[in-house]
């Protein structure tokens, strides 16, 4: 026998949630403005935008940025399609993360091998080359953080935000408009 919670589950049961399907737009010139991402192409994207991204971060903050937007472009290289800005800062956090991968294994790499004087001194040598006062207090408190966790914290934070940016900005600026006839 039935209890009367069963009939009253049986009564009203609860309506399946409803999907969301997003149509895909032709834009311009034949390219498809999709509100998905293949992740295949966006981990890969993702990954040579990342480990060229360590060299481009030379550039203090615009490498960065510029990271995040070689990651839409490597994406829109392989596929045919527009981004949204949301995909895109995800496409250039994603490049982000891979620079600041590197930077860590790096930084951990020197670490293990005890050559962080070696390293200090190298880039002490360097910036005096290009005329940087090496003995302000700025300049020497900036060297001895470079193997902390607080400065491979900040530049998680750091990396990930900028090439966000600059991934959110190039798919707003490589969107065609639609041409008026």
């Amino acid at each position: 026998m039935e209890s009367p919670a069963d009939d009253a589950a049986t009564a009203n049961p609860v309506p399946a949630a409803p999907t969301l399907e997003i149509p895909q737009t032709a834009g311009a010139y034949g390219y498809v403005l999709s509100a998905n991402i293949d992740s295949r192409v966006a981990v890969r994207a993702a990954l040579k935008a990342g480990a060229l991204g360590v060299f481009i971060g030379i550039i203090p903050v615009l490498g960065i940025m510029l990271t995040g937007a070689l990651a839409v472009f490597f994406y829109r290289r392989q596929r045919a399609s527009f981004i949204s800005a949301a995909l895109g800062a995800r496409l250039g956090g994603a490049a982000g993360v891979v620079v600041f991968a590197i930077k860590a294994v790096a930084t951990v790499a020197v670490i293990l091998f005890h050559a962080q004087q070696q390293c200090i001194d190298s880039i002490v040598e360097i910036a005096r080359k290009y005329g940087v006062d090496t003995n302000s207090p700025q300049f020497q408190a900036s060297i001895h953080n470079l193997f902390t966790p607080l400065e491979l914290a900040e530049f998680l934070v750091l990396s990930v935000a900028l090439a966000a940016v600059g991934g959110a900005l190039a798919s707003v600026f490589t969107r065609a408009s639609n041409p008026r006839i």
